[in-house]
């Protein structure tokens, strides 16, 4: 289990090849340091030179091949704790939260405030202007301002917008 995408599997396995290893390799434990160490050694833009690939590609393989199974969220910065507000019932519609970006989908972003339960970033509420995809205006590890717009304790969700917080900085 790696978390290289379906339609990068051909250049992964080229580049398996390229650091003389096999897929098997990516299970095996006692293979592992050694293929993260070449991975370590290996040049990007050299490999993506050679397989024809791009750069920020080959880079995401070679690190997923030098850590396999591992959620690359984990490499994100802790989210900032507020010792005042920790739990859903803390919180009020108007609050404005620091949050660091932990998922990103096609409706929209989850960013993590400091709760056991991350709050939702609509697509809808990241800007003024149209947002094609999330991923056009953000990205996993992002830390930002956002402002608590809807709560549903019942159900544990919580709303936020970056819009509005463009809004307040307009009027201030």
């Amino acid at each position: 289990g790696t978390a290289i995408h379906p339609e990068s599997y051909m250049l992964a396995r080229s580049i398996l090849t390229e650091l003389g290893a096999a897929e098997s390799d990516l299970s095996d434990r006692t293979k592992l340091p050694a293929l993260a160490q070449k991975t370590a050694h290996t040049s990007p833009q050299a490999l993506a030179e050679k397989l024809h690939a791009g750069i920020p590609t080959v880079t995401d393989i070679l690190k997923s091949i030098a850590r396999p199974g591992r959620d690359p969220r984990e490499d994100l910065p802790a989210p900032l704790m507020r010792q005042n507000i920790v739990k859903l019932s803390d919180l009020a519609v108007g609050t404005i939260m620091r949050g660091t970006v932990r998922n990103i989908t096609d409706f929209g972003a989850f960013i993590d405030i400091g709760l056991k339960q991350a709050g939702l970033l609509h697509i809808s509420e990241m800007s003024r202007r149209r947002v094609k995809h999330p991923l056009d205006v953000l990205s996993v590890g992002d830390t930002l301002d956002v402002m608590v717009i809807s709560l549903d304790e019942e159900r544990g969700r919580i709303g936020l917008s970056l819009k509005r917080m463009e809004k307040e900085k307009k009027n201030a």
